[in-house]
Protein backbone atom coordinates (compact mmCIF):
# COMPACT_ATOMS: atom_id res chain seq x y z
CA UNK A 1 0.00 0.00 0.00
CA UNK A 2 1.57 3.34 -0.60
CA UNK A 3 1.76 6.31 0.96
CA UNK A 4 -1.14 8.60 -1.43
CA UNK A 5 -3.65 5.54 0.03
CA UNK A 6 -2.46 6.03 3.45
CA UNK A 7 -2.93 9.37 3.44
CA UNK A 8 -6.28 9.64 1.53
CA UNK A 9 -7.69 7.52 4.27
CA UNK A 10 -6.67 9.41 7.14
CA UNK A 11 -8.25 12.64 5.30
CA UNK A 12 -11.05 10.88 5.03
CA UNK A 13 -11.65 9.80 8.70
CA UNK A 14 -10.95 13.41 9.53
CA UNK A 15 -13.54 15.04 7.69
CA UNK A 16 -16.12 12.09 8.68
CA UNK A 17 -14.82 13.17 12.14
CA UNK A 18 -15.41 16.37 12.37
CA UNK A 19 -18.90 16.40 10.34
CA UNK A 20 -19.45 14.25 13.27
CA UNK A 21 -18.39 16.25 15.85
CA UNK A 22 -19.78 19.53 14.11
CA UNK A 23 -23.28 17.75 14.31
CA UNK A 24 -23.18 16.64 17.60
CA UNK A 25 -21.71 19.82 19.22
CA UNK A 26 -25.02 22.02 17.52
CA UNK A 27 -27.36 19.21 18.52
CA UNK A 28 -26.16 19.55 22.13
CA UNK A 29 -26.40 23.61 21.98
CA UNK A 30 -29.62 22.97 20.22
CA UNK A 31 -31.14 21.33 23.81
CA UNK A 32 -30.36 24.47 25.93
CA UNK A 33 -32.91 26.62 26.48
CA UNK A 34 -33.69 29.23 24.08
CA UNK A 35 -32.49 29.71 20.37
CA UNK A 36 -29.43 31.33 19.45
CA UNK A 37 -31.41 34.15 18.37
CA UNK A 38 -33.43 34.77 21.53
CA UNK A 39 -29.99 34.67 23.86
CA UNK A 40 -28.37 37.71 21.42
CA UNK A 41 -31.31 39.34 21.78
CA UNK A 42 -30.77 39.49 25.63
CA UNK A 43 -27.40 39.85 25.95
CA UNK A 44 -26.85 42.51 23.00
CA UNK A 45 -30.14 45.10 22.71
CA UNK A 46 -27.55 47.98 21.85
CA UNK A 47 -26.81 46.35 18.67
CA UNK A 48 -29.33 46.07 16.07
CA UNK A 49 -27.08 45.23 13.69
CA UNK A 50 -25.37 42.04 15.34
CA UNK A 51 -29.76 41.15 16.83
CA UNK A 52 -30.49 41.58 12.86
CA UNK A 53 -27.71 38.96 11.71
CA UNK A 54 -28.14 36.90 14.07
CA UNK A 55 -32.23 36.52 13.56
CA UNK A 56 -31.09 35.92 10.01
CA UNK A 57 -29.06 33.43 11.08
CA UNK A 58 -30.65 31.45 14.00
CA UNK A 59 -33.83 32.96 14.01
CA UNK A 60 -36.88 30.63 15.32
CA UNK A 61 -38.30 30.97 11.51
CA UNK A 62 -34.99 29.31 10.85
CA UNK A 63 -35.17 25.36 10.66
CA UNK A 64 -32.16 24.09 12.84
CA UNK A 65 -30.83 22.03 10.41
CA UNK A 66 -30.51 24.96 7.95
CA UNK A 67 -29.19 26.69 10.38
CA UNK A 68 -26.36 23.78 11.05
CA UNK A 69 -25.46 23.87 7.32
CA UNK A 70 -25.54 27.96 7.45
CA UNK A 71 -23.30 27.52 10.02
CA UNK A 72 -21.06 25.13 8.83
CA UNK A 73 -20.84 26.90 5.28
CA UNK A 74 -19.91 30.03 7.53
CA UNK A 75 -16.95 27.80 9.05
CA UNK A 76 -15.67 26.31 5.79
CA UNK A 77 -15.55 29.74 3.84
CA UNK A 78 -14.45 31.62 7.43
CA UNK A 79 -17.31 33.60 8.14
CA UNK A 80 -19.01 32.53 10.96
CA UNK A 81 -20.81 35.22 12.21
CA UNK A 82 -21.00 38.00 15.22
CA UNK A 83 -20.16 37.19 18.90
CA UNK A 84 -22.87 38.73 20.82
CA UNK A 85 -20.08 38.64 24.06
CA UNK A 86 -17.85 40.74 22.57
CA UNK A 87 -20.13 43.23 20.24
CA UNK A 88 -18.36 44.42 17.32
CA UNK A 89 -16.22 41.07 17.01
CA UNK A 90 -16.94 38.19 14.69
CA UNK A 91 -16.21 35.16 15.42
CA UNK A 92 -13.59 34.04 13.24
CA UNK A 93 -11.56 37.13 13.96
CA UNK A 94 -11.34 36.24 18.11
CA UNK A 95 -10.05 32.67 16.78
CA UNK A 96 -7.76 34.34 14.54
CA UNK A 97 -6.14 37.11 17.41
CA UNK A 98 -6.27 34.69 19.67
CA UNK A 99 -5.05 30.87 18.89
CA UNK A 100 -1.54 32.43 18.32
CA UNK A 101 -1.18 33.15 21.80
CA UNK A 102 -3.03 29.98 22.88
CA UNK A 103 -0.81 28.17 20.18
CA UNK A 104 2.56 30.45 21.68
CA UNK A 105 1.98 28.69 25.14
CA UNK A 106 1.66 25.24 23.91
CA UNK A 107 4.52 24.88 21.31
CA UNK A 108 7.11 26.75 23.77
CA UNK A 109 5.85 24.45 26.49
CA UNK A 110 6.33 21.27 24.67
CA UNK A 111 9.76 22.16 23.36
CA UNK A 112 10.99 22.41 27.01
CA UNK A 113 8.91 19.31 27.69
CA UNK A 114 11.55 17.69 25.27
CA UNK A 115 14.79 18.69 26.68
CA UNK A 116 14.20 17.86 29.91
CA UNK A 117 12.19 14.48 28.87
CA UNK A 118 15.19 13.30 26.67
CA UNK A 119 18.03 13.78 28.70
CA UNK A 120 16.76 12.65 31.72
CA UNK A 121 14.90 9.61 30.00
CA UNK A 122 17.85 8.14 28.76
CA UNK A 123 20.05 9.14 31.84
CA UNK A 124 17.75 7.07 33.78
CA UNK A 125 17.64 3.90 31.61
CA UNK A 126 21.08 3.42 30.97
CA UNK A 127 21.60 3.43 34.86
CA UNK A 128 18.53 1.33 35.44
CA UNK A 129 17.52 0.01 39.22
CA UNK A 130 20.28 2.53 40.34
CA UNK A 131 20.03 5.19 42.94
CA UNK A 132 19.81 8.13 40.54
CA UNK A 133 17.19 5.79 38.51
CA UNK A 134 14.90 5.95 41.00
CA UNK A 135 15.74 9.86 42.33
CA UNK A 136 14.78 10.74 38.59
CA UNK A 137 11.64 8.93 38.78
CA UNK A 138 10.24 9.84 42.05
CA UNK A 139 10.99 13.60 40.54
CA UNK A 140 8.95 12.64 37.71
CA UNK A 141 6.30 11.04 39.45
CA UNK A 142 6.26 14.38 41.45
CA UNK A 143 5.73 16.37 38.60
CA UNK A 144 2.95 14.27 37.38
CA UNK A 145 0.87 14.64 39.79
CA UNK A 146 0.76 18.41 40.28
CA UNK A 147 -1.49 19.78 37.82
CA UNK A 148 -0.65 22.87 36.07
CA UNK A 149 -2.96 25.54 37.87
CA UNK A 150 -1.81 24.43 41.60
CA UNK A 151 1.93 24.95 39.48
CA UNK A 152 0.82 28.03 38.02
CA UNK A 153 -0.70 29.62 41.28
CA UNK A 154 2.37 28.56 43.59
CA UNK A 155 4.88 30.17 40.95
CA UNK A 156 2.94 33.35 41.24
CA UNK A 157 2.64 33.72 44.39
CA UNK A 158 6.88 32.87 44.91
CA UNK A 159 8.19 34.49 42.03
CA UNK A 160 5.62 37.77 41.87
CA UNK A 161 4.06 38.26 45.49
CA UNK A 162 7.19 37.12 47.45
CA UNK A 163 10.53 38.22 45.20
CA UNK A 164 9.15 40.49 42.61
CA UNK A 165 10.71 39.41 39.76
CA UNK A 166 7.82 38.22 37.62
CA UNK A 167 4.69 39.84 36.62
CA UNK A 168 1.73 38.09 37.64
CA UNK A 169 -0.33 38.97 34.72
CA UNK A 170 -0.61 39.95 31.35
CA UNK A 171 0.97 39.30 27.66
CA UNK A 172 3.24 41.89 27.30
CA UNK A 173 6.46 40.01 26.40
CA UNK A 174 8.46 36.94 26.91
CA UNK A 175 8.79 37.47 30.92
CA UNK A 176 4.90 37.35 31.13
CA UNK A 177 5.69 33.37 29.39
CA UNK A 178 7.38 32.13 32.23
CA UNK A 179 5.36 30.77 34.89
CA UNK A 180 2.63 29.55 32.10
CA UNK A 181 5.18 27.96 30.35
CA UNK A 182 6.98 25.97 33.12
CA UNK A 183 2.99 25.27 34.88
CA UNK A 184 2.02 23.92 31.40
CA UNK A 185 5.35 21.68 30.79
CA UNK A 186 5.54 20.15 33.77
CA UNK A 187 3.13 17.29 33.30
CA UNK A 188 3.75 16.50 29.94
CA UNK A 189 7.58 15.89 30.61
CA UNK A 190 6.68 13.57 32.79
CA UNK A 191 5.05 11.54 30.53
CA UNK A 192 7.58 11.77 27.98
CA UNK A 193 10.26 11.16 30.07
CA UNK A 194 8.79 7.77 31.19
CA UNK A 195 8.20 6.96 27.83
CA UNK A 196 11.88 7.54 27.00
CA UNK A 197 13.05 5.58 29.63
CA UNK A 198 10.82 2.28 28.67
CA UNK A 199 11.41 3.32 24.59
CA UNK A 200 15.37 2.84 25.33
CA UNK A 201 15.25 0.18 27.80
CA UNK A 202 13.28 -1.96 25.15
CA UNK A 203 16.17 -1.25 22.75
CA UNK A 204 18.66 -1.98 24.53
CA UNK A 205 17.10 -5.49 24.53
CA UNK A 206 17.28 -5.50 20.67
CA UNK A 207 19.50 -8.16 19.16
CA UNK A 208 21.02 -5.65 17.37
CA UNK A 209 22.20 -3.91 19.74
CA UNK A 210 23.44 -6.90 21.46
CA UNK A 211 25.57 -7.40 18.31
CA UNK A 212 26.77 -4.02 18.52
CA UNK A 213 28.49 -4.26 21.86
CA UNK A 214 29.79 -7.65 21.04
CA UNK A 215 31.50 -7.07 17.90
CA UNK A 216 33.29 -4.61 20.09
CA UNK A 217 31.30 -1.15 19.64
CA UNK A 218 32.12 1.65 21.81
CA UNK A 219 29.51 1.74 24.08
CA UNK A 220 28.95 6.15 23.82
CA UNK A 221 28.98 5.43 19.62
CA UNK A 222 26.43 2.18 19.51
CA UNK A 223 23.91 3.98 22.10
CA UNK A 224 24.22 7.36 20.05
CA UNK A 225 23.96 5.45 16.58
CA UNK A 226 21.49 2.63 16.99
CA UNK A 227 19.82 3.15 20.55
CA UNK A 228 18.81 6.99 20.74
CA UNK A 229 17.54 6.91 16.80
CA UNK A 230 15.38 3.99 17.06
CA UNK A 231 13.81 4.80 20.71
CA UNK A 232 13.47 8.41 20.03
CA UNK A 233 11.15 7.54 16.87
CA UNK A 234 8.34 6.51 18.78
CA UNK A 235 8.18 10.13 20.82
CA UNK A 236 6.41 11.43 18.35
CA UNK A 237 3.17 9.78 18.95
CA UNK A 238 3.54 11.54 22.40
CA UNK A 239 4.61 15.03 21.41
CA UNK A 240 2.06 15.28 18.85
CA UNK A 241 -1.18 14.50 21.17
CA UNK A 242 0.13 16.13 23.91
CA UNK A 243 0.83 19.10 21.91
CA UNK A 244 -2.72 19.62 20.83
CA UNK A 245 -3.99 18.83 24.34
CA UNK A 246 -2.26 21.86 25.45
CA UNK A 247 -3.51 24.45 22.49
CA UNK A 248 -6.59 23.29 23.37
CA UNK A 249 -6.34 22.96 27.19
CA UNK A 250 -4.44 25.68 28.49
CA UNK A 251 -8.02 27.61 29.85
CA UNK A 252 -6.96 27.73 33.61
CA UNK A 253 -3.67 28.68 32.68
CA UNK A 254 -4.63 31.83 30.84
CA UNK A 255 -7.17 31.96 33.29
CA UNK A 256 -4.97 32.19 36.09
CA UNK A 257 -2.24 34.75 34.33
CA UNK A 258 -5.03 36.86 32.60
CA UNK A 259 -3.58 35.48 28.67
CA UNK A 260 -5.69 36.35 26.00
CA UNK A 261 -5.55 33.18 24.30
CA UNK A 262 -8.62 30.83 22.71
CA UNK A 263 -9.11 29.29 26.27
CA UNK A 264 -10.27 31.82 27.52
CA UNK A 265 -12.97 33.08 25.02
CA UNK A 266 -13.94 29.43 25.00
CA UNK A 267 -14.57 29.86 29.08
CA UNK A 268 -16.26 33.17 28.47
CA UNK A 269 -18.35 32.06 25.69
CA UNK A 270 -19.40 29.26 27.93
CA UNK A 271 -20.70 31.31 30.53
CA UNK A 272 -22.75 33.73 28.86
CA UNK A 273 -23.64 31.36 26.37
CA UNK A 274 -22.53 32.87 23.50
CA UNK A 275 -23.30 30.32 21.27
CA UNK A 276 -21.67 31.39 17.92
CA UNK A 277 -18.31 31.79 19.60
CA UNK A 278 -18.87 28.41 21.57
CA UNK A 279 -19.50 26.17 18.27
CA UNK A 280 -17.07 27.80 16.50
CA UNK A 281 -14.20 27.32 19.40
CA UNK A 282 -15.72 23.72 20.09
CA UNK A 283 -14.98 23.24 16.57
CA UNK A 284 -12.26 25.23 16.04
CA UNK A 285 -10.58 22.89 18.95
CA UNK A 286 -11.43 19.65 17.01
CA UNK A 287 -10.06 21.11 13.93
CA UNK A 288 -6.64 21.32 15.73
CA UNK A 289 -6.73 18.25 17.82
CA UNK A 290 -7.63 16.37 14.76
CA UNK A 291 -5.06 17.54 12.38
CA UNK A 292 -2.34 17.17 14.96
CA UNK A 293 -3.55 13.62 15.36
CA UNK A 294 -3.11 13.45 11.02
CA UNK A 295 0.39 14.85 10.96
CA UNK A 296 1.63 12.38 13.52
CA UNK A 297 -0.29 9.50 11.83
CA UNK A 298 1.41 10.44 8.97
CA UNK A 299 5.16 11.28 10.25
CA UNK A 300 4.89 8.09 12.03
CA UNK A 301 3.84 6.38 8.91
CA UNK A 302 7.09 8.06 6.74
CA UNK A 303 9.33 7.19 9.62
CA UNK A 304 8.28 3.63 10.14
CA UNK A 305 7.01 1.94 6.94
CA UNK A 306 5.72 -0.92 9.15
CA UNK A 307 2.93 1.48 10.06
CA UNK A 308 1.78 2.48 6.54
CA UNK A 309 1.54 -1.69 5.44
CA UNK A 310 -0.22 -2.37 8.53
CA UNK A 311 -2.82 0.30 7.62
CA UNK A 312 -2.80 -0.17 4.53
CA UNK A 313 -3.55 -3.71 4.87
CA UNK A 314 -6.76 -3.34 7.05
Amino acid sequence: MNLAVFVVRRVARLVLSLIAVSIIAFSLLQLAPGSFADISNLAAEESSTVTAEMQQRYGEEVPVWQQYLGFMKGALTWDMGPSYKYTGQNVEDIIATSFPVSATLAVVAVIIALCIAIPVGVFSALRQNTPWDYGSMFAVTIWHSLPPYLVGTFLMLLLSGTWHVLPSRGWSGPENMIMPVIALALGPAAVMTRYVRSSVLETLREEYVTAAFAKGGARRLVIRRYVLRNSLIPLVTVAGPVLANLMTGTVFIEWIFGIPGLGQYFTDAAASRDMPLLMGTTLFFAVILMVTNLVVDLLYGFLDPRIRATAGAR
